[in-house]
């Protein structure tokens, strides 16, 4: 039972002006002078705005009477690495320590050009720049729990401490020595019906969780680590996989509640308002009122709200179910909209 909401028409004309990837799977579109049907980040031409109809599945797409493009193949599965880039994917998860030249890279049959090209769209760096987050940010995790520094810079594949030392300053902004108190959290997006979320872990706890184009995002990853005394890394651990399956279950109408074990650091009164927002039923609504008065402060809906606003595990901690007194939907960081649809796909699959 997956989310078949639309965002607003201007939100999708701005993706597809913008061609924001990150709306894709989101919505498709069609393009009525061609008869063509695309992605909202497909690389021809932008249509007209007046000659765009948008769809929320391929399939109601192809039953207006559009035929798949071509250039941004609309039928291929969201989130899909494209076949000639699987196997190197593999291999860097076999060894992640191992440098890759481009001699290597066409000797196994990689374009390093095209290479580059796809880790820069995919996760906005390069194809070295990620095999060095990813070396630098394994020796981190060594190093925040006790391991040599020297020894930490060699596992990661380094030759020498000075080599390790000013490759770790330069992405870190620290000394290894000053990591010692540091953690690191591996990030990477996931992709929903309702558009791209990133998704921030330890190797234990699910720290993060928000879309891509919530307000103050920045804000929040940044405060987020400093709280936790943490740096961020792009990669991937057992936890967020438990959380990718655990969102494709929850949009598919198979899962109500989450297992995935989360850390959410807060002053006592932030957490007292997510524990309540967890005992909301999957299918029901709260009002910002009623979290109040249960909290024993019937006069605090204001800060009730202020602190809804600052949950940083957004649909696992259900701040979308808290309304207004009315029963109307109030802001919501990831758009009203996105909202609206939770609350929608909630309450079919409670029924």
């Amino acid at each position: 039972m997956i989310v078949s909401k639309l965002p607003p028409t201007e939100t999708m004309q701005r993706a597809v002006r913008e061609r924001d990837k990150s709306f894709e799977g989101v919505f498709w579109l069609g393009v009525t002078t061609t008869k063509i049907l695309c992605r909202p980040g497909c690389p021809a031409r932008t249509p007209k705005p007046e000659n765009l109809r948008f769809y929320p599945t391929v399939a109601e797409g192809l039953a207006a009477g559009f035929r798949p493009c071509k250039r941004c193949r609309p039928m291929q599965r969201v989130g899909d690495a494209p076949e000639w880039v699987r196997p190197l994917l593999a291999a860097v998860e076999e060894d992640p320590t191992r440098r890759w030249k481009d001699i290597e890279l066409r000797a196994a049959g990689f374009e390093p050009v095209r290479v580059r090209r796809w880790f820069q769209a995919q996760h906005g760096m390069t194809f070295h720049a990620y095999l060095r987050a990813r070396r630098l940010g394994a020796a981190l995790g060594k190093i925040g729990a006790g391991g040599d520094l020297l020894h930490a810079g060699m596992d990661a594949g380094y030759e020498s401490a000075s080599g390790f030392r000013e490759a770790f300053e330069k992405l870190f902004r620290l000394t290894p020595g000053q990591a010692r108190d540091s953690r690191a959290l591996v990030v990477r997006p996931l992709l929903t019906p309702l558009g791209t979320i990133l998704a921030a872990a330890s190797e234990d706890e699910l720290v993060f969780l928000e879309f891509h184009d919530r307000r103050a995002l920045e804000t929040q990853i940044q405060h987020l680590a400093r709280r936790m005394g943490a740096h961020y890394l792009p990669g991937d651990n057992a936890i967020l996989q438990q959380i990718e399956l655990e969102l494709e279950e929850y949009f598919a109408g198979k899962r109500r509640d989450f297992d995935v074990p989360i850390a959410w650091p807060g002053s006592e009164w932030e957490r007292s308002v997510w524990q309540q927002l967890l005992a909301i039923p999957c299918g029901e609504t709260r009002s910002y009122a009623q979290i109040a008065q249960a909290l024993g402060r019937p006069g605090a809906s204001r800060a009730v709200g202020t602190a809804n606003g600052r949950n940083r595990l957004s649909i696992i901690i259900p701040c979308h179910r808290v309304v207004r007194a009315d029963g109307s939907l109030s802001g919501y960081g990831g758009g009203v909209w996105r909202k609206r649809a939770l609350l929608d796909h909630e309450q079919q699959a409670a029924t």
